[in-house]
Parts: C-alpha cells; structure tokens; sequence
C-alpha cells in the first residue's frame, strides 16, 4: 500500500524559509516516479506550485518562479520543496503528489497536506 506523508509546514514571517518533505512508503522512487507540489487556499482551487520529473527535470508555477526549488531524494523515498522568500498570498494547504507508471497506466498518490501560514 502506498502511502504519502508531507512534513515541514509552519508559522513563518514573510521573507522567511520553509522546507516541506513528503515521503513515500510501498514504492521504490525510480524512474517510474514523479513529484509534484499543489497547494490550495481558502476559496481557492488546488494549483500546482512545482513537479519534478523521473529525470529531474522541474517546473513551477509563475507565482513561486526563483523562490521555490523543488528536488528529489530516490534513495530516501522523498521529495523536497525549499521555499524562500515567502509571501503572504503562499499561505495554503500544500500538498504532496507521487505519480507512478505500472506497466501502461499512471497511478497518483496524495498526501493529507500540510499547512503554510506566511504572516505579513
């Protein structure tokens, strides 16, 4: 059974750093695995911050472009989000997601979220 367990969210001043941790149980990280980031605040929908690929190609949203990093771990089972320079409007619920090709078919895993409160 796969399991996703995010880690890392807090109070934080704005121009403060947070690093969130999500790990992964009952799969092995390979070439089969990639990450990704959402977050999701009130009245909002979830939107993608950052994903990274089996190769560790990334991409992010607009709005965390040179203030985020996100990376990957495959010994650990884990995949990192190293956030800078926070702002008020990353207040959300940040969640985890694995996505896992078995044979001919993507499977995605999400973590329960953890919250980011950026106070101004």
């Amino acid at each position: 059974q796969v399991q996703v367990v995010e880690s890392g969210g807090g109070l934080v001043q704005a121009g403060g750093s947070l690093r969130l941790s999500c790990a992964a149980s009952g799969i092995i990280f390979s070439s089969n695995v990639m990450g990704g980031w959402y977050r999701q605040a009130p009245g909002k929908q979830r939107e993608l911050v950052a994903a990274i690929s089996s190769g560790g190609s990334t991409n992010y949203a607009d709005s965390v472009k040179g203030r985020f990093t996100i990376s990957r771990d495959n010994a650990k089972n884990t995949v990192y989000l190293q956030m800078n320079s926070l702002k008020p409007e990353d207040t959300a619920v940040y969640y985890c997601n694995v996505n896992v090709k078995i044979l001919a078919s993507r499977y995605d895993y999400w973590g329960q979220g953890t919250q980011v409160t950026v106070s101004s």
